[in-house]
Protein backbone atom coordinates (compact mmCIF):
# COMPACT_ATOMS: atom_id res chain seq x y z
CA UNK A 1 0.00 0.00 0.00
CA UNK A 2 1.35 3.30 -1.06
CA UNK A 3 0.85 6.50 0.54
CA UNK A 4 -1.83 7.71 -2.13
CA UNK A 5 -3.19 4.49 -1.38
CA UNK A 6 -4.11 5.11 2.53
CA UNK A 7 -6.00 7.13 4.37
CA UNK A 8 -3.34 8.19 6.62
CA UNK A 9 0.49 7.74 6.56
CA UNK A 10 3.53 8.31 8.18
CA UNK A 11 7.40 7.58 8.45
CA UNK A 12 10.13 8.44 10.66
CA UNK A 13 8.13 11.15 12.67
CA UNK A 14 9.88 12.74 15.26
CA UNK A 15 9.08 15.20 18.08
CA UNK A 16 10.73 16.85 21.06
CA UNK A 17 9.94 19.52 23.64
CA UNK A 18 12.82 19.94 25.31
CA UNK A 19 14.45 17.53 26.42
CA UNK A 20 11.32 14.90 26.18
CA UNK A 21 11.37 13.10 22.72
CA UNK A 22 7.78 12.45 22.26
CA UNK A 23 8.05 10.80 18.88
CA UNK A 24 11.37 8.81 18.28
CA UNK A 25 10.20 7.70 14.38
CA UNK A 26 6.38 7.06 14.29
CA UNK A 27 5.27 4.67 11.19
CA UNK A 28 1.52 4.34 10.41
CA UNK A 29 -0.07 2.98 7.68
CA UNK A 30 -3.94 3.28 8.19
CA UNK A 31 -6.14 1.77 5.39
CA UNK A 32 -9.15 3.62 3.96
CA UNK A 33 -12.09 2.92 5.47
CA UNK A 34 -12.57 1.28 9.10
CA UNK A 35 -11.28 2.06 12.48
CA UNK A 36 -7.47 2.22 13.56
CA UNK A 37 -6.56 1.71 17.25
CA UNK A 38 -3.34 3.73 18.66
CA UNK A 39 -2.71 2.35 21.68
CA UNK A 40 -0.37 3.34 24.54
CA UNK A 41 0.49 4.09 27.75
CA UNK A 42 0.19 8.05 29.54
CA UNK A 43 3.13 10.06 27.32
CA UNK A 44 3.93 6.76 24.72
CA UNK A 45 3.41 9.68 22.10
CA UNK A 46 -0.10 9.19 21.03
CA UNK A 47 -1.86 12.38 21.25
CA UNK A 48 1.26 14.35 19.59
CA UNK A 49 1.30 11.82 16.81
CA UNK A 50 -2.42 12.57 16.31
CA UNK A 51 -1.94 16.49 16.76
CA UNK A 52 1.01 16.15 14.37
CA UNK A 53 -1.38 14.13 11.27
CA UNK A 54 -4.40 16.93 12.32
CA UNK A 55 -1.79 19.91 11.34
CA UNK A 56 -1.67 21.06 14.84
CA UNK A 57 1.92 20.23 15.46
CA UNK A 58 4.63 20.24 13.09
CA UNK A 59 7.53 17.59 13.42
CA UNK A 60 10.94 18.23 13.72
CA UNK A 61 11.52 15.02 11.68
CA UNK A 62 9.52 12.46 8.85
CA UNK A 63 6.57 13.14 7.12
CA UNK A 64 2.88 12.39 6.73
CA UNK A 65 0.27 12.38 4.48
CA UNK A 66 -3.50 12.58 5.12
CA UNK A 67 -6.19 11.89 2.47
CA UNK A 68 -2.85 12.09 0.17
CA UNK A 69 -2.24 15.19 1.02
CA UNK A 70 1.34 16.22 3.01
CA UNK A 71 0.53 17.48 6.50
CA UNK A 72 2.97 20.06 6.55
CA UNK A 73 3.19 21.10 2.58
CA UNK A 74 -0.37 20.74 1.62
CA UNK A 75 -2.11 21.85 5.69
CA UNK A 76 -5.10 23.64 4.68
CA UNK A 77 -6.13 20.83 2.22
CA UNK A 78 -5.35 17.94 4.99
CA UNK A 79 -7.90 20.56 7.65
CA UNK A 80 -10.54 20.44 5.24
CA UNK A 81 -10.47 16.47 4.88
CA UNK A 82 -10.34 15.87 8.63
CA UNK A 83 -12.27 16.46 11.45
CA UNK A 84 -11.14 15.99 15.01
CA UNK A 85 -12.47 15.53 18.49
CA UNK A 86 -10.02 15.82 21.34
CA UNK A 87 -10.20 14.39 25.30
CA UNK A 88 -12.42 17.32 26.62
CA UNK A 89 -15.32 18.93 25.06
CA UNK A 90 -14.99 22.15 22.75
CA UNK A 91 -18.93 22.98 23.32
CA UNK A 92 -19.94 26.82 24.24
CA UNK A 93 -22.10 25.67 27.72
CA UNK A 94 -23.83 28.98 27.10
CA UNK A 95 -25.48 28.01 23.86
CA UNK A 96 -27.56 25.69 22.94
CA UNK A 97 -26.26 22.12 20.92
CA UNK A 98 -27.58 23.14 17.82
CA UNK A 99 -26.82 26.94 17.76
CA UNK A 100 -23.01 25.12 18.92
CA UNK A 101 -23.15 23.29 15.40
CA UNK A 102 -24.40 26.40 13.37
CA UNK A 103 -21.66 27.88 15.03
CA UNK A 104 -18.93 25.60 13.91
CA UNK A 105 -20.79 25.19 10.64
CA UNK A 106 -20.07 28.88 10.41
CA UNK A 107 -16.27 28.64 11.14
CA UNK A 108 -16.18 25.78 8.33
CA UNK A 109 -17.33 28.94 6.14
CA UNK A 110 -20.47 27.42 5.41
CA UNK A 111 -23.48 29.83 4.57
CA UNK A 112 -25.87 30.55 7.85
CA UNK A 113 -28.72 28.45 5.86
CA UNK A 114 -26.42 25.79 4.98
CA UNK A 115 -25.00 25.32 8.75
CA UNK A 116 -28.48 25.23 10.03
CA UNK A 117 -29.35 22.58 8.18
CA UNK A 118 -26.65 20.71 8.39
CA UNK A 119 -26.77 21.03 12.12
CA UNK A 120 -30.47 20.12 11.78
CA UNK A 121 -29.29 17.04 9.74
CA UNK A 122 -26.68 15.85 12.60
CA UNK A 123 -28.65 16.44 15.46
CA UNK A 124 -31.42 14.35 13.61
CA UNK A 125 -29.38 10.96 12.91
CA UNK A 126 -27.63 10.62 15.97
CA UNK A 127 -30.93 10.95 18.03
CA UNK A 128 -30.17 14.61 19.64
CA UNK A 129 -32.78 16.02 17.66
CA UNK A 130 -34.94 16.59 21.16
CA UNK A 131 -31.97 17.86 23.17
CA UNK A 132 -31.07 20.25 20.30
CA UNK A 133 -32.54 23.39 21.82
CA UNK A 134 -31.43 22.77 25.59
CA UNK A 135 -28.35 24.29 26.97
CA UNK A 136 -24.73 22.64 27.06
CA UNK A 137 -24.84 23.02 30.35
CA UNK A 138 -27.86 20.82 31.07
CA UNK A 139 -26.05 18.12 29.15
CA UNK A 140 -24.66 15.01 30.86
CA UNK A 141 -21.49 13.60 30.53
CA UNK A 142 -22.02 11.41 27.62
CA UNK A 143 -23.90 13.73 25.37
CA UNK A 144 -21.39 16.40 25.44
CA UNK A 145 -18.75 13.91 24.16
CA UNK A 146 -21.50 12.88 21.23
CA UNK A 147 -21.62 16.58 20.24
CA UNK A 148 -18.64 17.52 20.36
CA UNK A 149 -18.02 14.30 18.15
CA UNK A 150 -20.71 15.00 15.76
CA UNK A 151 -19.47 19.22 15.55
CA UNK A 152 -16.53 17.34 14.01
CA UNK A 153 -18.42 15.88 11.08
CA UNK A 154 -19.81 19.27 10.02
CA UNK A 155 -18.11 19.00 6.71
CA UNK A 156 -18.51 15.26 6.22
CA UNK A 157 -15.03 14.77 6.61
CA UNK A 158 -13.84 11.32 4.87
CA UNK A 159 -10.83 11.28 7.55
CA UNK A 160 -11.83 11.74 11.47
CA UNK A 161 -9.34 12.03 14.50
CA UNK A 162 -10.85 10.70 17.61
CA UNK A 163 -8.38 11.07 20.92
CA UNK A 164 -9.56 9.42 23.63
CA UNK A 165 -13.71 9.62 23.04
CA UNK A 166 -14.83 8.35 25.84
CA UNK A 167 -12.82 8.92 29.12
CA UNK A 168 -14.54 9.38 32.41
CA UNK A 169 -17.75 8.03 30.62
CA UNK A 170 -20.09 5.39 32.25
CA UNK A 171 -20.68 2.27 30.20
CA UNK A 172 -23.87 3.18 28.68
CA UNK A 173 -22.47 6.44 26.84
CA UNK A 174 -19.47 4.51 25.76
CA UNK A 175 -22.10 1.94 24.14
CA UNK A 176 -23.51 5.64 22.39
CA UNK A 177 -20.14 6.57 21.35
CA UNK A 178 -19.20 3.17 20.02
CA UNK A 179 -22.20 2.98 18.29
CA UNK A 180 -22.14 6.23 16.65
CA UNK A 181 -18.41 5.36 15.68
CA UNK A 182 -19.88 2.14 14.03
CA UNK A 183 -22.37 4.41 11.94
CA UNK A 184 -19.56 7.04 10.54
CA UNK A 185 -17.24 3.67 9.73
CA UNK A 186 -20.22 1.89 7.85
CA UNK A 187 -20.92 5.57 5.51
CA UNK A 188 -17.04 5.05 4.28
CA UNK A 189 -15.44 7.45 6.99
CA UNK A 190 -11.98 6.59 8.58
CA UNK A 191 -11.21 6.91 11.84
CA UNK A 192 -8.27 7.12 14.21
CA UNK A 193 -8.81 6.27 17.50
CA UNK A 194 -6.52 6.64 20.66
CA UNK A 195 -7.94 4.73 23.63
CA UNK A 196 -6.49 3.44 27.33
CA UNK A 197 -9.95 1.39 27.10
CA UNK A 198 -8.20 -1.81 25.60
CA UNK A 199 -12.13 -3.41 25.57
CA UNK A 200 -12.95 -0.23 23.56
CA UNK A 201 -9.72 -0.80 20.61
CA UNK A 202 -11.28 -5.14 20.80
CA UNK A 203 -14.49 -3.94 19.90
CA UNK A 204 -13.65 -1.34 17.08
CA UNK A 205 -10.76 -1.38 15.82
CA UNK A 206 -9.83 -3.52 12.37
CA UNK A 207 -5.98 -2.77 13.22
CA UNK A 208 -4.11 -1.65 16.31
CA UNK A 209 -1.18 0.05 16.63
CA UNK A 210 0.70 0.03 20.12
CA UNK A 211 3.25 3.04 20.58
CA UNK A 212 5.30 3.04 23.70
CA UNK A 213 8.25 5.59 24.26
CA UNK A 214 7.49 7.92 20.94
CA UNK A 215 7.75 4.50 19.44
CA UNK A 216 5.56 1.62 17.10
CA UNK A 217 6.40 -1.47 19.35
CA UNK A 218 4.03 -3.59 17.31
CA UNK A 219 0.93 -3.65 15.05
CA UNK A 220 -1.89 -6.05 13.58
CA UNK A 221 -5.24 -7.20 13.74
CA UNK A 222 -6.32 -7.53 17.34
CA UNK A 223 -6.31 -11.54 16.45
CA UNK A 224 -2.34 -10.96 15.11
CA UNK A 225 -1.46 -9.80 18.15
CA UNK A 226 -3.54 -11.93 20.89
CA UNK A 227 -1.85 -15.18 18.47
CA UNK A 228 1.55 -13.76 19.48
CA UNK A 229 0.98 -14.46 22.93
CA UNK A 230 -0.95 -17.62 22.43
CA UNK A 231 -3.95 -19.24 24.12
CA UNK A 232 -3.48 -20.55 27.62
CA UNK A 233 -4.89 -24.12 29.30
CA UNK A 234 -6.88 -23.52 32.97
CA UNK A 235 -7.26 -26.84 34.56
CA UNK A 236 -8.90 -26.53 38.30
CA UNK A 237 -8.42 -29.75 40.26
CA UNK A 238 -10.76 -31.30 42.90
CA UNK A 239 -8.51 -31.09 45.60
CA UNK A 240 -5.23 -29.64 46.66
CA UNK A 241 -3.80 -33.47 46.69
CA UNK A 242 -3.95 -33.75 42.65
CA UNK A 243 -2.24 -30.42 41.80
CA UNK A 244 1.06 -32.55 41.80
CA UNK A 245 -0.15 -35.22 39.24
CA UNK A 246 -1.96 -31.87 37.18
CA UNK A 247 1.27 -30.38 37.21
CA UNK A 248 2.90 -33.40 35.60
CA UNK A 249 0.60 -33.55 32.61
CA UNK A 250 0.72 -30.02 31.98
CA UNK A 251 4.63 -29.90 32.14
CA UNK A 252 4.82 -31.71 28.96
CA UNK A 253 3.12 -28.76 26.87
CA UNK A 254 4.68 -26.04 29.02
CA UNK A 255 6.07 -24.51 31.91
CA UNK A 256 3.08 -24.54 34.42
CA UNK A 257 2.33 -21.97 36.50
CA UNK A 258 0.32 -22.88 39.60
CA UNK A 259 -1.92 -21.22 42.44
CA UNK A 260 -2.41 -24.00 45.20
CA UNK A 261 -4.81 -21.82 46.67
CA UNK A 262 -7.61 -21.44 43.93
CA UNK A 263 -6.02 -25.17 42.70
CA UNK A 264 -5.69 -23.84 39.32
CA UNK A 265 -2.49 -25.02 37.04
CA UNK A 266 -2.49 -22.79 33.95
CA UNK A 267 -0.08 -23.34 30.77
CA UNK A 268 0.80 -21.71 27.75
CA UNK A 269 -0.17 -22.87 24.35
CA UNK A 270 1.56 -21.99 21.33
CA UNK A 271 -0.08 -23.20 18.18
CA UNK A 272 -1.59 -26.36 18.02
CA UNK A 273 0.85 -27.68 20.53
CA UNK A 274 -2.40 -29.36 22.63
CA UNK A 275 -5.90 -29.32 22.28
CA UNK A 276 -8.00 -29.47 25.06
CA UNK A 277 -9.83 -33.18 24.22
CA UNK A 278 -5.92 -34.19 24.39
CA UNK A 279 -5.05 -32.52 27.75
CA UNK A 280 -8.84 -33.85 29.53
CA UNK A 281 -7.38 -37.19 28.13
CA UNK A 282 -4.17 -37.24 29.42
CA UNK A 283 -5.50 -36.03 33.06
CA UNK A 284 -7.80 -38.77 32.47
CA UNK A 285 -4.96 -41.53 32.25
CA UNK A 286 -3.39 -39.77 35.04
CA UNK A 287 -6.00 -40.57 37.23
CA UNK A 288 -6.41 -36.59 38.06
CA UNK A 289 -9.87 -35.73 39.29
CA UNK A 290 -10.69 -32.37 37.82
CA UNK A 291 -13.16 -29.44 38.71
CA UNK A 292 -13.01 -27.86 35.28
CA UNK A 293 -10.52 -27.52 32.20
CA UNK A 294 -10.88 -24.62 29.64
CA UNK A 295 -8.95 -23.17 26.67
CA UNK A 296 -8.58 -19.57 26.91
CA UNK A 297 -7.93 -17.29 24.71
CA UNK A 298 -5.27 -14.35 25.41
CA UNK A 299 -7.18 -10.65 25.67
CA UNK A 300 -6.25 -7.55 24.37
CA UNK A 301 -5.70 -6.16 28.29
CA UNK A 302 -2.83 -9.08 28.05
CA UNK A 303 -1.55 -8.43 24.53
CA UNK A 304 -0.83 -4.70 26.06
CA UNK A 305 0.61 -5.38 29.12
CA UNK A 306 3.07 -7.79 27.59
CA UNK A 307 4.23 -5.36 25.33
CA UNK A 308 4.53 -2.37 27.63
CA UNK A 309 5.92 -4.22 30.18
CA UNK A 310 8.61 -5.49 28.01
CA UNK A 311 9.43 -1.67 27.44
CA UNK A 312 9.58 -0.26 30.09
CA UNK A 313 11.98 -2.94 31.34
CA UNK A 314 13.98 -1.63 28.26
CA UNK A 315 13.46 2.39 29.09
CA UNK A 316 14.52 1.52 32.63
CA UNK A 317 18.09 0.22 31.18
CA UNK A 318 18.18 2.90 28.91
CA UNK A 319 18.07 5.61 31.62
CA UNK A 320 20.46 3.83 33.81
CA UNK A 321 22.89 3.77 30.77
CA UNK A 322 22.19 7.71 29.71
CA UNK A 323 22.41 8.50 33.47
Amino acid sequence: MTSSESAIWAEGLRKRFGRTEALRGVDLEVPKGGVFGLLGPNGAGKTTTVRILSTLTLPDAGQARVAGYDVVSDADQVRYRIGLAGQHASMDEKLSGRDNLRLFGRLYHLSPKAARRRADELLERFDLAEAGDRFVRTYSGGMRRRIDLISSLITAPPVLFLDEPTTGLDPRSRGEIWKTIRELVADGTTVLLTTQYLDEADQLAGRIAVVDTGRVIASGTPEELKAEIGSRIDVVVADADALRGATAVLARIGEPDTDPESRRISVPVIGDSATLPVVVRELDRAGVLVEDVALRRPTLDEVFLRLTGTTDEAREAEEKVNA
